[in-house]
């Protein structure tokens, strides 16, 4: 019989004296770090920061096993290492697998040889070939569901499939059998018959994440290099272990109020002043809200980043940019990571001096092709070329754009992978691409971050295609080059979602899709999909088909524009879930099992989702369809096209013509609805109105003036909206924001009361 080892203790961490020692650390009461030394130097990249809380816990010997005790979790550890993890009731979480391996068969080489050359992939198990290589191996329950993973393809529940972390810019059509696309976010949440967890690994390296693919007995997480070092998540509710996550990765910050509306985007657009001007004055002939035109690689010159093609722009483009905001629109343009090889270029001469690019294994700068052909790569990992970067990005702040879109960033390039011994740095150490890889579009996104910060005193834009853990601290991010396809815009539910779940807030998908070629149908069901989607941008491929709002004419535009007016209308609420968010990490948008995991229905719940926790959105997915079954959750709801009233926990057939999104309101619901506007001003709004849905209820709306950081030293407002018995009554409960609403509406289902701001005594009366 093995014979437990000893430990020592030193403040929240135990490690036990096997012979490659385990340490366990208390984070909190519901997060434990398990981690194993296996030689890899450096700080973590997704957890910034000492996360640790002082927490009570006792470490007990069981006999046979030791127990770590707190609050929230028990973690037993055996003399052979096996790792359980139970919640505070005893129950199950994360449990060692103990049985055998049931490896998938294989075929040997030449049927492999000959299944290939038809063009068919062979599925491999695992390679093992690398010395660094390591696994764990986890239970699986019948009764247990996988979330997570960032915006891996497929369904919301992952059980089932295996996925790689490796970010790569895959020009295939984004299927539910792809292993990787543009981000690693190795968090995974699990319900195991019905008690919810998390697991992060965090890894930079390649790892693979088989959630019973293998076997449906087990699922493993394996690493080709790196420490062992996971945390695990505990909480009462699946709720709970998103909040625990995000704590120790870190929330997206409140946003600018304008970057919630509408934005238009085609490669293409700007190659030249006209074309980006005729798109304006579309969006105004058209009656269309928006707030930004985002500007492709084509208004560089030669594709030199930090620069601007003046030919294409009359030799001014501050003065067309200044233009174009008096109009009420923001320019975002694109920036790429790799800089074009030539010594007449500043960029790339001031990097080469300063020894700022990564470097090939023989100590040359590592060259490869990207769009302005020969270029080098900034070695972000260093805090020195973070700094260059965002200083560099000064050229466009000063021209007076309103935010950065970053993309190639995984990173992507022409001319074959980057090899894995390329020299990057982990921060000021020297290390290789196979560890730098996955973290390469985070620190590009951080700098970025910083210079918008620095230059420009606002809450930064930015927007990036690769991500790591942790970007969500700096970035929005929207998932990468989808297609105009029925199976993308299914496919958009699931990502978002579980992008939230994963701790990123601020997503958003290519509407109409960006490859391929849209139809009238498809981009109309798509805007009505993704009206609630944080990020709200219709961007498209240079060579496909035409995807504006008025490319189809009539229904389509009307349409369309029909929900870009509703979602102005409520931007206000978004603003307010962003501005809760920032505190509790629950994301915007998000899947209905995370407002109630305890309904066995909507655990694998692909077509619908929730906005915060009182909108639930059954969008149409399917071509042709004019009707579609809802499951309404728990509660009773309100149709907010009709206000016919429904009991919840049931399925019921709802109308979808063309021109419908099935949308419903949890019933006593009170709702602000902004008002009617082209664009988001930075003016303070001098009136608001508030609905509600059945006849009582509170809500909390907050209001700042929706640009800089002011609201951290309290420059912030906050209204409770009350209704009982069918009364109201709205009460300014912190107020540090001077701008306060002269008036406030409050519509209730048979009548609006108007409340007149009172400033001598800080109040609201009836009018």
């Amino acid at each position: 019989m093995s014979v437990l080892p000893s430990y020592q203790q030193n403040k929240q961490t135990i490690t036990f004296a096997f012979p490659t020692p385990i340490q366990f650390t208390v984070i909190s009461p519901a997060i434990i770090r398990v981690f194993v030394d296996r030689g890899e130097s450096g700080q973590s990249y997704a957890i910034e920061g000492d996360k640790t809380v002082t927490t009570d816990f006792k470490v007990k010997d069981a006999g046979d096993h030791y127990t770590i005790q707190t609050a929230a979790l028990s973690v037993n550890l055996d003399a052979d290492q096996h790792i359980d993890v139970f919640d505070k009731n005893g129950n199950a979480l994360i449990t060692d697998y103990r049985g055998p391996r049931e490896h998938l068969k294989g075929v040997d080489k030449v049927h492999k040889r000959l299944v290939e050359a038809e063009g068919h992939s062979v599925t491999q198990a695992p390679t093992k070939s690398d010395k660094g290589y390591y696994e764990i191996i986890k239970s699986l329950s019948p009764d247990e569901y996988i979330y997570g993973l960032g915006d891996k393809t497929g369904y919301l529940n992952k059980r089932g499939f295996a996925y790689d972390n490796w970010n790569v810019d895959n020009p295939a059509p984004q299927l539910e059998i792809l292993p990787n696309i543009y981000k690693s976010i190795p968090v995974m949440l699990g319900l195991k018959n019905g008690h919810p967890y998390g697991i992060f690994f965090d890894n930079t390296y390649q790892s693979h994440l088989d959630m019973g693919k293998e076997s449906d007995h087990y699922y493993f997480y394996s690493a080709v290099q790196g420490n062992l070092d996971y945390y695990i998540i505990g909480g009462t509710t699946l709720k709970d272990v998103v909040t625990n996550y995000t704590y120790l990765t870190g929330r997206t910050p409140l946003p600018q109020k304008w970057t919630l509306g509408y934005q238009q985007s085609r490669w293409g657009y700007s190659a030249s002043e006209e074309e980006v001007e005729a798109i304006a004055d579309n969006l105004e002939k058209y009656d269309l809200p928006c707030d930004a035109i985002h500007f492709d690689v084509d208004y560089m010159n030669g594709y030199r980043v930090f620069t601007w093609d003046k030919d294409k722009y009359n030799d001014n483009p501050k003065k067309f940019i200044t233009k174009l905001q008096k109009r009420g629109l923001k320019v975002i343009p694109i920036i790429d990571p790799g800089v074009k090889q030539d010594p007449d270029y500043h960029i790339y001469a001031e990097g080469l001096k300063k020894g700022y690019f990564v470097k090939a294994a023989n100590g040359d700068v590592y060259i490869n092709k990207v769009w302005p052909g020969k270029s080098a790569f900034p070695d972000f990992g260093r805090p020195e070329v973070r700094k260059w970067w965002a200083n560099n990005g000064k050229f466009l702040t000063d021209l007076g754009v309103a935010g950065i879109w970053i993309d190639m960033n995984e990173p992507a390039t022409f001319e074959g992978p980057i090899p894995d011994d390329t020299v990057f740095s982990d921060q000021n150490t020297p290390s290789t691409h196979k560890k730098m890889h996955n973290v390469y579009g985070h620190n590009m996104a951080k700098a970025t971050y910083t210079g918008l910060k620095e230059q420009t005193g606002n809450r930064p834009f930015v927007i990036t295609r690769a991500a790591y853990a942790g970007t969500q601290k700096y970035s929005t991010v929207w998932t990468g080059d989808n297609r105009s396809m029925w199976p993308h815009i299914q496919m958009m539910i699931p990502q978002l979602c579980n992008l939230g779940l994963s701790g990123f807030s601020f997503t958003g998908t290519d509407i109409g899709g960006f490859a391929s070629d849209t139809t009238p149908e498809l981009l109309t069901r798509w805007i009505e999909a993704a009206i609630f989607s944080p990020l709200l941008r219709n961007h498209a491929a240079l060579g496909t088909r035409q995807q504006e709002p008025w490319a189809f004419g009539e229904p389509t535009l009307s349409i369309y524009r029909k929900y870009l007016k509703l979602r102005y209308r409520f931007i206000p609420y978004l603003y307010d879930l962003f501005a809760k968010e920032s505190q509790s990490g629950l994301p915007i948008m998000r899947p209905v099992v995370l407002n109630d995991d305890q309904d066995p229905r909507v655990r694998d719940l692909n077509d619908e989702y929730m906005v915060g926790d009182n909108i639930l959105v059954a969008p149409v997915v399917q071509k042709s369809q004019i009707k579609r079954l809802v499951y309404l959750p728990a509660g009773n709801w309100v149709d907010f096209w009709n206000g016919a009233e429904y009991a919840g926990k049931q399925d019921i057939v709802v109308d979808a013509p063309i021109d419908k999104l099935p949308l419903f309101i949890r019933q006593n619901t009170i709702l602000p609805w902004g008002p009617a506007v082209s664009h988001i001003s930075n003016a303070a709004l001098h009136a608001m109105t508030f609905r509600v849905y059945g006849n009582q209820g509170t809500y909390q709306h907050y209001q700042d003036n929706g640009r800089d950081f002011k609201y951290q030293d309290g420059e912030w407002n906050n209204y409770t909206i009350s209704v009982e018995h069918g009364k109201a009554s709205v009460k300014l409960t912190h107020h540090g924001y001077q701008p306060v609403y002269q008036q406030v509406t409050v519509e209730l289902a048979d009548h609006a009361v108007t409340f007149n701001y009172d400033a001598d005594h800080e109040s609201y009366v009836e009018k």
